[in-house]
């Protein structure tokens, strides 16, 4: 995966969650390009979360995600974490590093910075009056001025007037660090204009957008159903089943975290 397609499907996690803040942790982390990640720290889309309260059992191969439990630490005795297996008579607690907790996100507030930063715009300190529609600050075409909106209902766009621009459309990744191309920028506030209905952004992309985001997830858990089927017998965990549905066409560069949330729906 590229750094340009990591961010990408963060951004894609992102809209899907209807703008609200996105959880990664760092074991998902170490299987992003390292450039990646170290850039998305960096121009802060990426912040410090509070650690996992659950996570995917390592007693057994049946991957169960459960509670956890920390027990702090006493004098030189460090904190430690451990999971209570209740699943099978062989095993109760079950150790956890507590490294393996820590996690990262990433909501609306990040990817407005990031836009703002990116094109040196000053942030609006104003809400939108529209659902799912957030001010980021004025931006300058050739033509007009216009503030610049990002939507985030089902997929992200930057939004001008009454016209939309999918964000992962405008991203870009140059010399260790990421951008937006300013020339479509540009083009999108001189096409809007400057009547206040700039609030009331076309539905007609982000719908399709939506579509083809079904229809892929449709995919996914046809091959989860046919690689069931056939491999059902050998007791192979829903890990292991989306890591090779991510060596597939139909996983469009999507890791096998994301495909493993969305193959069973």
């Amino acid at each position: 995966m590229t750094p340009q397609a990591t961010l990408i499907e963060l951004l894609g996690r992102v809209g899907a969650s209807q703008g609200a803040a996105v959880l990664v942790n760092d074991d998902e982390l170490s299987q992003w390009p390292s450039a990646a990640v170290a850039a998305m720290k960096t121009q802060r889309l990426l912040t410090k979360a509070r650690p996992a309260s659950s996570a995917i059992c390592p007693g057994c191969e049946r991957d169960c995600v459960m509670p956890v439990h920390v027990l702090p630490g006493e004098g030189k005795r460090p904190a430690r974490a451990f999971i209570a297996c209740d699943k099978r008579g062989d095993t109760s607690r079950v150790p956890v590093p507590l490294t393996s907790l820590a996690q990262w996100q990433c909501g609306v507030d990040a990817v407005c910075g990031f836009v703002a930063a990116s094109l040196g715009l000053r942030r609006s300190d104003k809400q939108s009056s529209s659902a799912g529609l957030f001010e980021i600050g004025v931006a300058t075409g050739g033509k007009r001025s216009q503030m610049l909106c990002l939507q985030a209902n089902g997929a992200l766009a930057l939004v001008a007037g009454s016209n939309p621009l999918p964000l992962a459309e405008a991203v870009e990744y140059h010399s260790g660090a990421y951008s937006l191309d300013g020339t479509m920028i540009r083009q999108l506030v001189d096409a809007a204009t400057t009547a206040d209905n700039r609030y009331t952004p076309s539905n007609a992309k982000r719908e399709a957008s939506k579509l083809d985001t079904q229809a892929m997830y449709a995919e996914w858990q046809k091959a989860y159903r046919d690689l069931y089927k056939k491999h059902k017998l050998k007791n192979k965990s829903e890990t292991w089943y989306s890591q090779q549905i991510a060596k597939l066409d139909i996983a469009k560069g999507r890791n096998h975290s994301t495909i493993k949330k969305h193959m069973l729906l």
